[in-house]
């Protein structure tokens, strides 16, 4: 699964159904709950931000044991190179997937030892287009899925193509089913890479590019930076754990209750996250409040407790009776000093993340439940008894019952909310909505309640009455308030289209240019630059347009969309050889957007009359996507302008089957058949 951001297309058609009638400004507002059992602690070794990161197998020099069952884990197996081991899908006796929104097929196969997924479109029986790309990497344990993605020059891309294990059925991704098919193009971002796989070594001015990547999550995501642990070991200062806490590594066990479940809802909390300012998805350590890096948002209703997502684990273990009496009984007794919380229902009450759920049995977790809920030792359960033999004794099986998650198709888990479990009648009497809860901070600042909203909006595809809702939260009256919050303003009124708006709050900021110069994991500055640029062009004013891609290109320069839009301005404005070095490099860097190859075949064309080179650039644009309108309007002009009528015509109306709103393509289509 592509937690790859974290909604997908699927799960936001359902949270639309269901904001349709009730998403008004007025209505959101947000429910925190308080937080548990904050202390300040001692500064933990960890998160001295000179700590080093040593990787796994430092760990193992000391650790085997733990190495040793931990790699069998969904975490040890989270991510991997592509190979026949590291699969666990099906391959040879299955049927292609076609997505009938798109007329795309997708097969997966073997080819000596590379995993390959070919996308192909039939007209009849002949194939009119046909890509091919290797698999790099799989994601994802194979307990639910295995996913795929594509390295190329450093640039990862998921493919169209999931293998949904418990189904035993190859399927588009999620968020790829219903139209919402991105083919080969989703970037697998930061958010994606840094909850499914350890830290990787990212380039900032990118939005997908890395220089390296781990396989598997590893020790040190849950346990912070291991460098001055190894050196104060290798020193032989050992300590006792069974009567202090050794800070120079953190033991999540050992945490107040709410910094512990942080550990884990870092990647087991699926929702809005949305970051603190400055702040990325590396920044994040064990024994750090969550709330220091970013703030998690979701939609809440009362009575949707048969609804859940794939990753929301904690959040709907917090809401069961079980978590929220076992911690008030932990605060009350003297507890251990040590593990003050230990008698509290945890994540690790239940799971040893060091050994295999597949390993551990039902048994293990039965236990967990009896360990409140006996009197003398005889389990206390309301079931009959033939009901009660018929589930094994399995308290799980009832009170977490398997179901499917909202977000991932073909998927069964465990929901963790723990409860008697209710009828369909009864919870749909108690239907009503809540509001949106910011998950892991009941004092969430108002700016980034702004931010959330702006996200559910241009992200998840909520209604317009969203970025009312920004507005609210995030104040642009004053000049001081443009100041300090403009490039949320921008954000927000560049995503409602409002480009006048965009410009207003941009020509208030003096030297708002200047301002705009920081290079950054999340590229900030250089979207907002980009947001500028636009709107000043769509107000008319190319020349401040230019000037403003050219800051977002500066700042992000391996992201192909701002080179492109750059090289264009600039290809338009005449400024032909400046525009060829730079669609000439994205080329090289990327040599998969189809955009950047049409213009430089394009460029080639118009500047030197070099109608081969065009046409190779074009057909290489069209291959990776026939659909791509500009593509196909720049190759039949080329077709019509070396004789060939009858190549473009064709061309044109098979384009035109499937895309007939595009205006270009139509205008030109008609132009030449009006010609004798």
């Amino acid at each position: 699964m592509q937690m790859i951001s974290v909604f997908n297309k699927s799960s936001r058609l359902r949270w639309i159904i269901v904001f349709s009638v009730i998403l008004f400004a007025a209505f959101f507002n947000f429910q925190c709950g308080k937080k548990t059992g904050e202390t300040d602690q001692p500064k933990y070794a960890s998160l001295d931000p000179t700590n080093k990161y040593v990787g796994m197998n430092t760990c193992k020099d000391c650790h085997s044991d733990i190495y040793e069952t931990y790699i069998q884990t969904g975490m040890g197996k989270s991510f991997d190179l592509a190979s026949v081991t590291k699969s666990s899908a099906e391959f040879g006796n299955h049927a292609p997937v076609y997505d009938h929104h798109l007329d795309f097929w997708y097969y997966p196969y073997w080819e000596n030892d590379s995993l390959r997924i070919m996308e192909y479109r039939l007209d009849g029986k002949d194939t009119i287009h046909k890509r091919i790309e290797t698999i790099t990497y799989i994601v994802g344990s194979g307990q639910h899925t295995n996913s795929h993605i594509i390295n190329t020059n450093g640039y990862l891309n998921q493919a169209p193509l999931t293998f949904y294990t418990q189904k035993g059925k190859w399927d588009l991704p999620p968020g790829y089913e219903n139209g919402g098919n991105t083919r080969f193009n989703r970037l697998i971002g930061l958010e994606c890479m840094s909850c499914h796989n350890s830290y990787p070594v990212f380039e900032p001015g990118s939005e997908n590019k890395y220089h390296f990547v781990d396989n598997g999550i590893s020790c040190e995501r849950c346990h912070g930076p291991g460098g001055k642990h190894v050196a104060e070991k290798k020193a032989g200062k050992l300590i006792d754990t069974s009567k202090e806490i050794d800070y120079s590594i953190v033991n999540p066990a050992k945490l107040p209750i709410d910094r512990q479940l942080d550990v884990c809802q870092r990647c087991h909390i699926q929702g809005n996250a949305v970051l603190n300012d400055g702040k990325s998805f590396f920044d994040f350590k064990p024994g750090m409040k969550l709330s220091d890096v970013m703030n998690v948002f979701m939609p809440v209703y009362k009575g949707s407790e048969k609804e859940h997502i794939m990753a929301s684990h904690v959040e709907r273990m917090k809401l069961s009776k079980c978590y929220t009496e076992s911690v008030k009984r932990a605060e009350k007794q003297a507890g251990n000093d040590l593990r003050p919380y230990k008698n509290a229902l945890t994540c690790v009450t239940c799971h040893n993340p060091h050994v295999s759920v597949r390993q551990t049995g039902s048994d293990s977790f039965n236990k967990s439940c009896q360990g409140c809920h006996s009197k003398g030792g005889d389990p206390l359960c309301s079931e009959k008894t033939e009901t009660l033999k018929l589930n094994s004794n399995n308290c799980v099986s009832c009170h977490m019952p398997a179901s499917g998650a909202t977000d991932i198709p073909h998927v069964s888990v465990h929901d963790h909310l723990i409860r008697i479990p209710l009828t369909e009648e009864e919870t749909e009497k108690i239907r009503q909505f809540v509001g949106i809860n910011c998950i892991n901070n009941p004092e969430v600042d108002q700016i980034t309640r702004g931010k959330a909203f702006i996200a559910y909006y241009e992200r998840f595809g909520f209604s317009k009455e969203a970025l009312d809702s920004a507005r609210r939260y995030i104040p642009g009256k004053t000049k001081a308030d443009i100041i300090q919050n403009f490039r949320h303003l921008i954000h927000l009124e560049f995503v409602s289209k409002n480009y006048s708006a965009v410009v207003k709050y941009a020509n208030a900021v003096a030297g708002v240019s200047d301002s705009l110069r920081k290079k950054s994991f999340d590229n900030l500055d250089a979207w907002t630059a980009y947001r500028i640029g636009a709107s000043y062009l769509e107000t008319g004013n190319p020349v401040l347009g230019e000037k403003f891609y050219a800051i977002s290109y500066k700042l992000a320069p391996d992201y192909p969309e701002f080179a492109n839009k750059y090289a264009s301005l600039l290809l338009t404005s005449g400024k032909i050889e400046q525009a060829r070095k730079i669609l000439e490099n994205s080329v090289k860097e990327y040599p998969k957007f189809p955009a950047t190859l049409s213009n430089l075949g394009y460029l080639l064309l118009m500047q030197d009359g070099d109608t081969a080179a065009a046409r190779q650039y074009y057909d290489r644009a069209l291959s990776l996507d026939p659909d791509y309108g500009q593509g196909v309007v720049n190759k039949a002009g080329l077709l019509m302008a070396t004789g060939k009528k009858k190549e473009a015509v064709a061309l044109l109306k098979r384009f035109q089957k499937r895309n007939s709103g595009f205006q270009a393509a139509n205008d030109l289509l008609a132009r030449i058949e009006s010609l004798n």
